[in-house]
């Protein structure tokens, strides 16, 4: 064993050692979609007056958290997006109508006189004192009976009776945190009012100033959403009726940093609250989480088994330790995002179910190289062939793996909601499978291929001998490109085909894309579409749309629903089918419709612009408009299929597009990368010659990567259910299409492509521009000074 393949051993067990621990010991972070709940999307809105911006959205932020945590839900989750955008997630919640209402009020920031320690229950209303205690005080009992005044808490649990408000939120100014260090106060927060309710407010304080110090009297309550956030006593200093003005006011007391920051953002929240209005809301049944978990980790351990088995099969004992790599690699990725804090969705469920698939791509590469070299020179070691299969397969394995990370990194960027949890995964598995390729796998085949049985017996170790597939192409020998134009004249047609679907048809956008909303309900008898269609139009919902969806559930998509009229549809189905359980529920406003339908244009434009870029860095500007001509060709039927089939394209949909795109220029740059090596070394060689030589070498790599993906897929689709199963199809008919295009659109296209272009060949393999050294006098250069060079 050499010492490189000793570290990469060591290596290999440490990560695998840590990732089973993490594994052991960590619980993985469930998004609402698999955990069941509501995710509700607010859009802060402009005032005459205020203007919804970063700072002012947090403020909102903070008090909607105060009402949040009211409602007593289980970790709820509030944070800001973008600049004026809310997103609140609520676990377990199923019928979002009291959180919605609670979201929609408008921030009510009160100021109060304290009239003395509460004895109702916290909440009510007391009754009017019938008179003062204090000789000193010159407060008139107020004996409306209508009067509001609240018994509530104060910060320490004390209950507190509290006049009628004297001061609202709006007159506040400006409050901010700061540190006393010369008074030796500590953190305070200072106020400023405005102009009229600086005077209230110094009216307020001036009369709880009449009370003598350490009586609750002598407090002034601070209460937003009907809880105290603070109720200082006025200072002793302050005399009686003289009042605090504006500009002097300060809360003290042992507050912390934050506690400090705290308090001042929710006076000053309350002060401007900014209006918000809900854009999207999505609820998600236990029952949909919990099922697609089941199925994904079903199709999960069916495809890997399919492809372990697959690949054994093809690469005999070298494909049974990439085998052991990929299950390396599913622990790893899967440790990976635990320790990173990743929240896993639906689609990053799908994202890390896939990429099992599609992690066996590098090691098909190197098998394939290896086995070309074993071909070429078959008396050299099976362990030089390895090396070289690594060596020169690197160069492809890494733009491949390029491309479909700049793929995941557009779905993080331009996605949105859970789409972004797919990239997230699909860069986490991409990074994975390069470890699992090309350290794990490394060091299991470098050690297997030490063994001289392993080495003598080449039919036992899988790449001793050329593949039948590789055996049958050299065999035939057929001449692909004699007429390369045919081939684009079918891609053409194809493209025809599909674009008539999109005309004829129509592309059936999710409401996620148009607005709306959408319910999927689940009877416990039987109903039919037309009964349900029925009953819902009696109802006064007449536009919905009905139609079957999972296992005899019921999906109802309407234009403006809100959630009482939700709650009213779901009584009229309940009537003809029993007890009505709220399965699935997208809420998305026009607003928002418009923007993700933008966005995904925009995602896609960026798409084909960034590949564009690298491929043209990395390639000839010809092989890499080639390749995203048969991008633009894979994605246009791909959407076409959908058209003709009647299948929706909404977010989930736009995530296995942009993943079609990454699989198809993963392929055309293993194609391509071949032309410019054997170009390289061949520059008298016509091109066509030169491509169809590159495709026939590639054909194996691009047929058995592309198996694995097909077996992943093929059981999300079947498991998956309705959630998976239109992703599935749509990365199914990606990789047929893909795999087509790479060799029947792109290599034609550059060929067309090269005979008016200009440039000359590629450099030969080893030679840089203008500098090179020859492979004899490289080795020579680094040959041990104590060696002569002789050889016997």
């Amino acid at each position: 064993m050499t010492r490189a393949t000793a570290v990469r051993a060591v290596l290999a067990v440490a990560v695998l050692l840590a990732s089973v621990f993490i594994t052991l010991t960590m619980s993985p972070r469930l998004g609402l979609d698999l955990q069941g709940g509501t995710r509700i999307v607010l859009q802060a809105r402009d005032t005459a007056t205020v203007e919804a911006d970063r700072e002012t959205t947090d403020r909102t932020l903070e008090v909607l958290r105060q009402r949040i945590d009211s409602l007593g839900v289980s970790e709820p989750t509030l944070t800001r997006s973008g600049e004026d955008r809310i997103i609140v997630e609520l676990p377990d919640v199923q019928d979002p109508r009291q959180a919605a209402e609670v979201i929609g009020r408008t921030a009510q920031l009160t100021f109060h006189a304290v009239e003395g320690q509460g004895t109702d229950q916290p909440g009510e209303k007391s009754p009017a004192p019938e008179s003062t205690t204090d000789p000193e005080s010159t407060t008139e009992p107020d004996t409306d009976p209508d009067s509001d005044r609240l018994t509530l808490p104060d910060e320490q649990g004390r209950l507190l009776a509290l006049g009628e408000p004297r001061l609202s939120g709006a007159g506040v100014e400006d409050a901010t945190a700061a540190f006393d260090a010369q008074g030796g106060a500590g953190w305070t927060v200072s106020l400023e009012f405005r102009k009229g309710a600086g005077q209230d407010w110094k009216k307020l304080t001036g009369e709880a100033a009449c009370h003598p110090a350490g009586d609750d009297r002598r407090r002034v309550a601070i209460v937003l959403d009907e809880k105290v956030i603070s109720s200082p006593q006025v200072d002793p200093s302050v005399g009686c009726r003289a009042g605090l003005p504006s500009g002097a006011t300060q809360i003290t007391g042992s507050f912390s940093a934050d506690e400090a920051r705290d308090l001042a953002l929710l006076i000053k929240g309350g002060a401007l609250p900014v209006p918000v209005d809900i854009v999207e809301q999505r609820t998600v049944g236990p029952t949909l989480g919990a099922a697609a978990i089941d199925a994904s980790a079903q199709a999960a351990l069916i495809g890997a088994a399919a492809t372990a088995l697959f690949i054994t099969v093809v690469y005999r004992l070298f494909g049974a330790l990439a085998a052991v790599a990929l299950g390396a690699y599913g622990v790893i990725s899967y440790a990976a995002l635990l320790a990173l804090g990743v929240t896993l969705t639906l689609p990053g469920l799908a994202g890390f179910v896939l990429a099992i698939g599609m992690a066996v791509d590098a090691n098909v590469l190197v098998f394939e190289r290896a086995r070309e070299e074993c071909a070429d020179r078959p008396t050299r070691s099976l362990r030089s062939a390895l090396t070289t299969g690594f060596r020169k397969a690197w160069s492809a394995v890494a733009d491949s793996n390029a491309t479909t990370l700049i793929a995941a990194g557009l779905l993080f960027f331009l996605g949105s909601g859970p789409v972004k949890g797919f990239g997230v995964t699909l860069a986490i598995g991409v990074v994975a499978s390069m470890f699992s390729a090309l350290v794990i796998a490394r060091a299991l085949t470098e050690i297997a291929a030490n063994s001289r049985f392993v080495s003598d017996y080449r039919g036992v170790n899988g790449i001793g001998r050329a593949g039948a597939v590789r055996t049958w192409l050299v065999r035939r020998d057929p001449k692909l490109f004699r007429k390369s134009a045919r081939w684009l004249v079918v891609s053409a047609a194809l493209v025809v085909v599909a674009v008539a679907g999109i005309v004829v048809r129509g592309v059936d956008l999710g409401v996620e894309f148009t607005g709306g909303r959408l319910v999927e309900y689940s009877t416990s008898r039987p109903v039919d579409v037309e009964t349900a269609r029925d009953r819902i139009a009696a109802a006064g919902f007449g536009d919905a749309e009905v139609t079957t969806a999972g296992d005899g559930d019921l999906s109802v998509r309407t234009g403006k629903l809100d959630n009482d009229g939700e709650h009213a549809l779901r009584a009229a189905l309940a009537e003809e089918g029993g007890e009505t359980t709220k399965v699935r529920d997208e809420l998305i406003g026009p607003s928002l419709g418009d923007e993700l339908r933008r966005n995904a244009l925009i995602a896609l434009g960026v798409a084909v612009a960034v590949q564009l870029a690298y491929l043209a860095v990395r390639f000839r500007w010809t092989f890499a408009v080639a390749s995203v001509v048969a991008m633009v060709h894979d994605v246009i039927l791909v959407v076409g299929a959908f058209a003709w089939l009647g299948r929706p394209v909404d977010g989930i949909f736009l995530a296995a597009l942009l993943t079609v795109i990454g699989y198809s220029v993963n392929d055309s740059v293993v194609v391509f990368d071949r032309v410019r090596e054997l170009w390289g070394a061949n520059r008298r060689t016509p091109l066509d010659t030169i491509a169809r030589r590159a495709v026939l070498q590639t054909v194996p790599r691009t047929v058995n990567t592309g198996m694995g993906a097909l077996f992943i897929l093929a059981a999300l689709a079947v498991l998956g259910g309705d959630s998976l199963a239109d992703f599935a199809l749509a990365l199914l008919i990606g990789i047929v299409v893909g795999t087509w295009s790479s060799v029947f659109t792109a290599v034609p296209g550059a060929l067309a492509l090269e005979r008016s272009a200009k440039a000359p060949p590629p450099p030969a393999p080893g030679k840089g521009k203008g500098k090179g050294t020859p492979r004899g006098k490289a080795r020579a250069a680094r040959r041990d000074p104590l060696d002569n060079g002789a050889r016997v």
